[in-house]
C-alpha cells in the first residue's frame, strides 16, 4: 500500500535549506554553516496525513500509522487514531527517531481471525536520540506490529515494536520535512567563546519555533558535547514563555535564572535566536520582570555579543604561502611578498599563530615539526619535535585560539597526538587520544578550541571525522565520529567557519580530487568552484576569506583561488606562483 493511497497531502510549496538534511552516513555534531546562511525558519513542506478508514485492513492501518506519525500537529493526534489505546504510545515533544533510508510496504505475516501480525522491513540509516543528536547506525531492520479488530469491527494497532513504543519510525524524507537542524550555543571552558551544538528539532509551526529553541537550550548540550562545554543557566531554570511582537522577541525565564550571569545567558540566547529571520531584537525577562546586563539596553540587537563569536571577532586576514623561492610570504593582492628570508626551502605546510608571533611548519620530509619566531626579515627555524618511529610523519600543524600548537604523528596503522601548550615548552604527547589505532592524514582544531576535524583511514578509505577536546583534569581528544560518507580519498581539510569544513577529496566514486564545502552537521556536501585544479594538495580557508588551494601540475606548484570568492560556482584561477597556503589562527 503506497503512501499516496494513505492520502498524505503536501501543504506549502517549498523545501529549502532550512531542512534537517539527514546525511547518508556520519553523525550530526554541530550546526549549520556560516552566519547569514543559517536561517532555520524558511518555508517548509507541511504534511497532513488522513485518519484511518473503516474498510482498511491490517497492512493499510500499519502503513497509515507510520505515515501519520511524521505529523507532529496536536501531539500526533492523527497517528493516535490508528491505535487501540493511547497508552500504547508516548513519544513526547522530542521523541527518539529510527531513521530509514526507505521502508518496504507492510507485509502481513499471519492473521488469526480478529488478530494479525504485520512486518515492516527497511534499511536503517541511523537514530536521533531524545536530545536531538543524530547517530549513524546503518543496518537492516525488521519490526513487527500487532493489529486487532475493535468492538466496532475496525482494525487498529494493538502492539508496537520496541523501537516505536516511545519513539518514531521515520524515513529520511519524513525527517527532512518535519525537522530542522538548529544550533544551540554553549561556552568553551574559557567562559568567553561560544561553541555551536547542532541538534535535530521537530518543527510543528513557525510560531512555536522560538520557544522550542530556548527550551532546547535550557535542556543543555547533547551527551556528545556536554563534557567539553558549559551552560550558564542555573540548574532548574525553565522557560515561562516566548512572545514575538513585530520583530522583537521577549524571553521570560523562571526565578532560578536570577542566580545566573546575565551577560553569558544573554549571549547564549541571542546567538541561538539569531537563526530566526523574523527576530531583529529581543529582551530578557525573569519572572515577568525585564533583566539586562549592566550597560546593555533592555532590548538587545539580535546580532549583539559578537565578542563571544565561535570564530572570533571578524577581521580581514591575509593569507601566508611558501613563495617560489622557498621563503615564507604574505599573499598581498595575489602576489607573494616575502616576510622572512632565512632558511629558504626548509619550511613546508606553514601555520601562523593567531597572534602572528610564531610560525610552525614541517620539514620537507614531514618527519620534523619546526617552529620559528616571526620577526621581520628572518624566521629563526628550530626543530621542536622529530619522529621517533620508522616511517612516521606529522600532519600539518594547527593552532588553537589559546596559542596551543597541535600535530599528529602517524604511521600506516597508528597515530599519536602532540601538543605544545605554550611558547618555550616542548611538545608533549596527549595521553587520551581517540584515534590511536588509526592512520591520521590531517588534523585541524576549530577556532572555538573545542572541536577537531581529522582525515582518518578507515578500512582503506580516508574519511572526514569530527572529535571533541575535553580539558578537565587533563586533555582528552576523542569521540571521533564520521561527518559524511559521501567523500572518500580525502586529501586535506580546514575549518572554513564554525559550521563548515573546506575539504579536498573525491565524492563517492569520482576519480578526480576536488574542493567541497562540508557542513559539520553531516548535511549534504556541496562542490566549490569550477574548472581545472591540476593535482590539489592543500587547502586554506577562513571566515569571509577566499578559499585557496595549493596544486601541482607538470612539476610546477601554484595556488588557485576563485575568480569571484563569494560565488560558490565561480571558476578557479591558478596563477599564483607559490605553495602551501594558510590563514593565521
Amino acid at each position: 500500500m503506497r503512501r499516496s493511497v494513505v492520502g498524505l497531502a503536501a501543504i506549502a510549496a517549498l523545501l529549502l535549506s532550512g531542512c534537517a538534511g539527514v546525511p547518508s552516513g556520519g553523525r550530526v555534531i554541530t550546526g549549520k554553516a556560516a552566519e547569514g546562511a543559517d536561517q532555520v525558519d524558511d518555508p517548509y513542506v507541511r504534511l497532513v496525513p488522513v485518519r484511518p478508514r473503516p474498510e482498511w485492513g491490517p497492512q493499510q492501518v500499519v502503513a497509515g500509522y507510520l505515515t501519520a506519525s511524521a505529523g507532529f500537529d496536536d501531539d500526533h493526534a492523527v497517528a493516535r487514531a490508528y491505535l487501540s489505546s493511547p497508552a500504547l504510545w508516548r513519544p513526547g515533544a522530542r521523541p527518539a527517531v529510527t531513521v530509514f533510508q526507505e521502508r518496504e510496504e507492510p507485509e502481513l505475516v499471519k492473521q488469526n481471525g480478529a488478530t494479525a501480525t504485520v512486518r515492516v522491513r527497511g534499511q536503517q540509516l541511523g537514530t536521533i536520540d531524545q536530545g536531538g543528536q543524530y547517530i549513524a547506525a546503518p543496518k537492516n531492520v525488521e519490526v513487527l506490529f500487532q493489529v486487532g479488530k475493535t468492538a466496532h469491527g475496525v482494525w487498529r494497532v494493538t502492539g508496537l515494536p520496541p523501537e516505536a513504543q516511545s519513539g518514531l519510525l521515520l524515513t529520511k524524507g519524513d525527517v527532512d520535512r518535519a525537522f530542522r537542524t538548529v544550533n544551540l550555543f554553549f561556552f568553551a571552558p574559557d567562559r568567553h567563546t561560544l561553541v555551536p551544538n547542532g541538534i535535530f528539532l521537530p518543527l510543528v509551526n513557525r510560531q512555536d519555533l522560538p520557544a522550542h529553541l530556548v527550551r532546547a537550550l535550557l535542556d543543555g548540550p547533547t551527551a556528545w558535547l556536554d563534557p567539553a562545554v558549559e551552560s550558564t543557566f542555573p540548574e532548574g531554570t525553565r522557560l515561562r514563555g516566548v512572545t514575538v511582537a513585530k520583530d522583537v522577541a521577549t524571553v521570560d525565564l523562571s526565578k532560578e535564572a536570577r542566580g545566573g550571569n546575565l551577560e553569558r545567558m544573554s549571549a547564549q540566547i541571542g546567538w541561538t535566536l539569531r537563526q530566526l529571520s523574523e527576530i531583529k531584537h529581543w529582551r530578557l525577562q525573569i519572572e515577568g520582570e525585564t533583566a539586562a546586563p549592566d550597560g546593555v539596553s533592555s532590548t538587545q540587537p539580535i546580532r549583539a555579543w559578537q565578542a563571544n563569536a565561535p570564530d572570533g571577532e571578524a577581521n580581514n586576514k591575509n593569507a601566508y604561502v611558501i613563495g617560489a623561492a622557498g621563503h615564507l610570504s604574505q599573499l598581498l593582492q595575489d602576489q607573494p611578498q616575502p616576510v622572512a628570508t632565512g632558511n629558504p626551502g626548509r619550511l613546508t605546510r606553514p601555520a601562523v599563530a593567531p597572534d602572528y608571533v610564531e610560525v610552525a611548519g614541517l620539514a620537507a620530509e614531514g618527519d620534523e615539526l619546526l617552529v620559528g619566531d616571526l620577526i621581520a626579515g628572518a624566521v629563526n627555524i628550530r626543530n621542536v619535535l622529530s619522529s621517533s618511529r620508522k616511517g612516521s610523519r606529522f600532519t600539518a600543524p594547527t593552532w588553537d585560539r589559546y596559542g596551543r600548537l597541535w600535530t599528529v604523528e602517524s604511521t600506516g596503522d597508528k597515530s599519536w597526538l602532540w601538543v605544545r601548550e605554550r611558547r618555550g615548552r616542548a611538545p608533549v604527547r596527549v595521553e587520551h587520544w581517540g584515534l590511536g589505532g588509526r592512520q591520521v592524514k590531517a588534523f585541524r582544531v576549530s577556532r572555538d578550541g573545542v572541536r577537531a576535524a581529522a582525515i582518518v583511514n578507515m578500512d582503506g578509505r580516508d574519511q572526514v571525522q569530527i572529535g571533541r577536546i575535553v580539558r578537565r583534569g587533563g586533555t582528552d581528544v576523542g569521540s571521533f565520529l564520521p561527518v559524511s560518507s559521501e567523500l572518500g580519498g580525502a586529501v586535506d581539510l580546514v575549518w572554513r567557519d564554525y559550521g563548515t569544513l573546506a575539504v579536498l577529496g573525491r565524492k563517492n566514486f569520482d576519480s578526480q580530487t576536488l574542493a567541497y564545502l562540508v557542513p559539520v552537521s553531516g548535511g549534504a556536501i556541496s562542490s566549490l568552484g569550477v574548472g581545472s585544479l591540476g593535482a590539489p594538495q592543500s587547502i586554506a580557508a577562513a571566515p569571509g576569506e577566499p578559499v585557496l588551494i595549493g596544486t601541482r601540475s607538470a612539476h610546477k606548484t601554484q595556488i588557485c583561488r576563485q575568480r569571484t570568492p563569494r560565488d560558490r560556482f565561480s571558476e578557479w584561477v591558478c596563477n599564483i606562483p607559490a605553495s602551501d597556503p594558510t590563514y593565521p589562527g
